[in-house]
């Protein structure tokens, strides 16, 4: 999937720039996230990703150009601005609840009530919540425990189901996902990716912000390399290497045999 055939952007920046006092950290990006599709950014330690995460979560904001969702502007000044414009964000702590069960975590903030309009304190409609939750993650395939159990007892790839379905639920058509295998070992890592695949399968947009090389090569249908603030290489993982990504990374064209440049890990 992905590419020209994928439709118009779900996600989308248009040559934005931000700054910290006099350090720079993005200078006139563009970047564009399509349905059904997985975008990759990558790039060293203070190349702009997260600057990038931060704005498109609506925690900082920009100080030039402009970022569309499903084709409109949109200013996201909060993080709750871009959960109501269809973008979810899925950070790498996760930013779910351990003292609440599944549940609780899927609709934190968007409880539904028993109707009963003369009730002062209405009740949790605790059992249609379950009867949905239940859908969104049947429709993923994934399997989790009862949805009454506390996410503290939780995998690391259980809970990062729960922070996706919760994306799916609440109607998310592009979802950011931060680091998400950083500390997981290989069986959970396995799920992510199922999870990752599956969003793009349901045709949202899905941009994927890692270090790892080979979590990208077997996810992405494209790679945006960030570097020094600006985009330095977008690549295709069908016609490109590792080494020209770490190359673009960087910014050296010496690429060894051994699978390394003249400067840098192989995964970043």
């Amino acid at each position: 999937m992905g590419g020209e055939d994928a439709g118009p952007p779900l996600l989308q920046l248009r040559n934005v720039s931000k700054s910290y006092g006099a350090v720079t950290a993005l200078q006139g990006v563009d970047l564009q996230v399509r349905g059904g599709e997985v975008v990759a950014l990558v790039g060293d330690n203070g190349a702009g990703k997260s600057t990038i995460v931060k704005a498109i979560a609506g925690v900082h904001q920009l100080d030039s150009g402009e970022i569309l969702v499903n084709g409109h502007r949109v200013h996201l000044n909060s993080p709750q601005d871009a959960v109501d414009a269809g973008v979810a964000t899925v950070y790498q702590d996760l930013a779910l609840c351990n003292n609440l069960d599944i549940l609780a975590n899927l609709y934190l903030g968007r409880e539904l009530r028993v109707p009963k309009p003369r009730l002062i304190a209405r009740f949790l409609a605790r059992g249609k919540m379950s009867v949905e939750g239940r859908k969104v993650f049947d429709q993923l395939a994934i399997s989790l425990p009862s949805l009454t159990t506390p996410v503290s007892d939780l995998s690391g790839g259980q809970r990062q189901a729960v922070a996706v379905g919760r994306a799916i639920l609440w109607g998310s058509s592009a979802v950011l996902f931060d680091e998400p295998t950083a500390a997981l070992g290989v069986q959970q890592q396995a799920m992510v990716h199922s999870l990752i695949r599956r969003l793009r399968e349901r045709g949202l947009g899905v941009l994927v912000v890692s270090h790892n090389l080979a979590d990208v090569f077997a996810l992405a249908d494209r790679i945006v390399v960030l570097r020094l603030g600006r985009v330095a290489g977008i690549f295709e993982p069908k016609e490109a290497t590792p080494n020209q990504v770490v190359a673009a990374i960087t910014g050296t064209d010496t690429i060894f045999d051994s699978g390394t440049v003249s400067r840098g890990p192989a995964t970043w």
